[in-house]
């Protein structure tokens, strides 16, 4: 993890500072009001009705995609990194993940719920979720098109060539799993449609430790790093930076040399 230190920050009256503060939040009421109309332009995009009857195993048995729902009309899908032969989830999605057990709660009074879906088999997901104890519902789609479909998992074939379609483009990506989040609604009648899908740093929004480390002045530090969340651990292993794949399936090839 970088140390770095701020080097001759400005200092100045009570005054100079509150002025400055004031130029400053009127670019950020602009950029919340942008981020409003966004939002609501997000939720005028058109749909796709989804087709396939995907089936997840769950600790309650087989479930199709309806059943994620959970008597709710929407769901959002976390897509997390955890592939069928990794010993571990992707410590940058297990830090995404434990930003969302206080949220369901909320989300469930506005018609929200929510789960985690994977290709790693149930077995895996169930032992690593109780070591990380959260409580978020999180499904296998081992054997099923559905991360495929969604764009956050990929083939050999794919993989072996220089570019491979993620976050609507053709980018190199290092792995076979990638993050994202898609989101669906499901009307009376029991039709379900996709409504949106984010990927790469569109899934940041929901990690507030972010959001803090932005107020600070150092901000996120990671300036330094191989990549951006090279100093991330999953929650029980800042002591040690274990990872429990030699490999690191997870991460860009040039940061494998990194602790």
């Amino acid at each position: 993890m970088s140390t770095s230190t701020i080097e001759n920050p400005k200092v100045v009256s009570r005054e100079e500072w509150l002025e400055a503060r004031k130029k400053l939040l009127a670019k950020e009421k602009r950029l919340t009001r942008e981020r409003d109309a966004l939002a609501a332009e997000r939720r005028q995009l058109p749909w796709v009705k989804v087709e396939k009857n995907y089936i997840f195993d769950s600790p309650d048995g087989k479930k199709v995609l309806a059943d994620l729902f959970d008597g709710r009309s929407q769901l959002i899908v976390y897509h997390f990194m955890f592939g069928p032969e990794w010993n571990e989830g992707c410590p940058s999605c297990s830090f995404n993940m434990d930003h969302t057990d206080g949220a369901l709660v909320h989300l469930a009074q506005r018609d929200v719920s929510f789960a985690a879906v994977s290709r790693a088999p149930l077995p895996k997901i169930e032992a690593f979720k109780k070591r990380m104890g959260w409580q978020f519902a999180w499904v296998s789609s081992f054997g099923t098109d559905f991360n495929y479909d969604y764009r956050a998992s990929f083939t050999q074939e794919e993989i072996a060539k220089d570019k491979l379609e993620y976050n609507f483009d053709l980018v190199e990506f290092p792995s076979p799993e990638a993050p994202g989040i898609s989101v669906f609604y499901k009307d009376r009648s029991g039709i379900i449609f996709h409504t949106y899908s984010a990927y790469a740093r569109g899934t940041e929004n929901v990690v507030n430790t972010y959001n803090y480390l932005d107020l600070v002045p150092k901000g996120r530090d990671e300036g330094a790093l191989p990549f951006t969340m090279a100093w991330v651990r999953h929650h029980d292993r800042y002591a040690d930076g274990h990872l429990a794949d030699a490999d690191k399936p997870y991460w860009p090839k040039n940061a494998l040399a990194t602790r």
